[in-house]
């Protein structure tokens, strides 16, 4: 988790990158053992990993740029409307405010889903929980659903729909898993996960254990995909690492206990289970080439088609060890290509803290390419698709090196919050050492979340944050999730933060700008959410690319609709669908700034 930032000019060899990483991976594989482990007070394990190994940065008025940094008179981007909206009725609970114990640290994420089919996104936060209630000792903290009430505030009505979860919640992933036309719930939990099968009356059941996919252990984000072609959605969960509430290991550090790890613990094996379609799963991690037989620290994973060949892939972003990159190679199995597509380490040959994943074609040459959000004292690292499953590390090019080195990102995603029709980056920030507050190193607990503007397919820009802004709350971040939740036409955001309530931006961006949505539904040879479904759209002589994904940020899922700004077009001239079938569709759109629905045998439905 602790590394140096070595900055350079020119790129590394694939062979030379790929060589490197193998070194550190083995290097960092060799087991811990009690006398080498990081439990000795004030040891110099700990001074590593706390104190920066870069200067300090602070604002003009000696505030650490993570908790500072606001800029007078400049636009709003978001609002804040938690309160307003209702969604601070939820807190969230992770063990003791001290957090001396790794589990304690990562927090939940959150889900943005239309469960009951009205056309509105509602909010699904997870929630932590204690020792104390893991043994039985204290009530568990609960889950929250909250359904939108379409005029800009949320009813609780979890206890109704059955989905308060009552264990300690990581990840969720949304998809329909049976093929309904109402999406279904996934929770990766620490101990056993839950399957909420919708059942179309604002109720869920929990069939996990009926459906073979509760796995026990420590799990975390979880991602839906159809990876054999068969049209259902198979389930992919991660593990993180091996826990034991009764034997936690702490790190001192000037006589405070702290969390530590995940190096020097043992890993939880991945699972891949594959849909029967009868409501039941079977887990086929070892003979699809998934199992992460090395245990490796699992954070973050999706399916999405890297390469283009027509089948979805597999993404893994592993905390501190090389990240996974499976190809998908149409027979049931993957090959993991991490260190050959680039995709494992940094361009310097580093694993990443790898939190969390962000997914879109931002240069829009019709590739996907992907944003990794990484530790503090390190960049978060944007991959450019080169084609041919190859990606790159262009994160200096980018420009997005020094303005994320301070911050401890979380939550990610790509998202258009100005409609111009360039995707731009949204992190979430929040550190996991309570003690950070008492030191002068130029980072805080709550730190503020930070977007990104896309200038030109090329580079990004920070955007100041205003003052009383949403950009300028400070927060202890972790999850995020993306969608229109006032059907607007503006990507808002949703924040889980650990220990509080969460947090709604709502886009207020005014500039003129042109958008459309579309909502896909899947044939009879595709998943009904088509999940897996790419998207190709022109207008202005520009052309975009979504794809429809779940999973992915930090522990969370996003709205499953596709939002495309359009910028000053006034119509749009082509859209072109890959589906998930293999099928190709194009449709023409009567007009701009609409939410419309897309089905895959009918066609352009509304």
């Amino acid at each position: 988790m602790f590394k140096r930032l070595v900055k350079h000019s020119g790129s590394y060899c694939v062979a030379l990158v790929a060589l490197a990483g193998w070194m550190l991976s083995v290097a960092a594989q060799q087991p811990s053992t009690p006398d080498s482990a990081p439990n000795t007070q004030d040891n110099a394990y700990m001074r590593v990993l706390l104190r920066p190994t870069h200067a300090p940065v602070f604002d003009s008025q000696h505030r650490p740029i993570t908790a500072g940094g606001f800029v007078e008179g400049v636009a709003v981007v978001f609002e804040d409307v938690s309160h307003k909206s209702g969604i601070d009725k939820f807190h969230h609970l992770s063990g003791t405010p001290a957090k001396s114990t790794i589990i304690e640290v990562p927090g939940s994420g959150v889900a943005l889903l239309d469960y009951d089919n009205d056309g509105w996104l509602d909010i699904y936060l997870l929630n932590g929980s204690t020792v104390a209630a893991l043994k039985g000792q204290e009530p568990a903290p609960k889950a929250m659903l909250l359904h939108n009430n379409h005029d800009g505030t949320f009813t609780d009505v979890t206890a109704k729909a059955g989905v308060a979860n009552e264990r300690w919640g990581f990840g969720v992933a949304v998809g329909d898993y049976d093929n309904d036309g109402w999406p279904d719930i996934y929770v990766a939990n620490y101990g056993q996960n839950r399957l909420y099968h919708n059942n179309h009356d604002g109720t869920f059941t929990d069939v996990a254990e009926k459906a073979g996919v509760t796995v026990g252990g420590w799990s975390a984000g979880p991602s839906w995909g159809d990876y054999d072609h068969d049209g259902r959605l198979d389930l992919f969960v991660p593990g993180y690492a091996k826990f034991d509430p009764d034997h936690a290991q702490s790190c001192d550090f000037m006589g405070t206990k702290l969390s530590c790890g995940p190096l020097g613990m043992e890993g939880e094996p991945d699972h891949l289970f594959h849909n029967n379609g009868d409501g039941t799963f079977t887990d086929v991690s070892a003979k699809a080439g998934v199992s992460d037989p090395k245990g490796y620290y699992g954070f973050a994973s999706t399916f999405v088609d890297v390469d283009d060949d027509g089948w979805v892939d597999l993404l893994v972003a592993n905390d501190s060890r090389p990240n996974f990159l499976y190809h998908n190679r149409h027979d049931g199995t993957f090959e993991e290509n991490g260190y050959l597509s680039g995709f494992a380490l940094t361009e310097d040959g580093r694993p990443m803290a790898s939190m969390g994943i962000g997914v879109g074609d931002y240069n829009r040459d019709g590739k996907v390419d992907f944003y990794i959000s990484n530790f503090s004292d390190d960049y978060s690292v944007l991959f450019k698709n080169q084609g041919n499953g190859i990606l790159a590390d262009v994160t200096y090019q980018a420009g997005l090196v020094e303005p994320t080195i301070p911050f401890l990102k979380w939550g990610t995603g790509f998202l258009d919050f100005d409609n111009d029709g360039l995707l731009d980056i949204f992190v979430a920030n929040g550190h996991v050492f309570p003690i950070i507050d008492k030191q002068n190193w130029g980072t805080t607990w709550a730190q503020r979340p930070q977007l990104f503007r896309n200038i030109d397919g090329i580079r990004f820009q920070e955007v100041p944050p205003a003052p009383g802004s949403g950009l300028a709350d400070l927060l202890p971040a972790r999850g995020a999730a993306f969608g229109d939740l006032f059907n607007d036409g503006h990507v808002d955001v949703v924040i889980n933060n650990l220990d509080s309530t969460p947090t709604l931006l709502r886009n207020v961006v005014k500039n003129g700008n042109h958008w459309v949505t579309l909502k896909l539904i899947g044939g009879p040879k595709s998943p009904r959410d088509a999940i897996g479904a790419k998207v190709f759209l022109t207008a202005g002589g520009v052309r975009q690319r979504a794809d429809v994904f779940s999973g992915g940020s930090y522990g969370s899922s996003s709205d499953l609709r596709m939002h495309f700004g359009l910028g000053e077009a006034t119509n749009v001239e082509r859209v072109e669908i890959h589906w998930p079938s293999g099928t190709k569709q194009e449709i023409k759109l009567p007009r701009v700034d609409k939410i419309f629905t897309v089905d895959e045998a009918k066609g352009l439905i509304k």
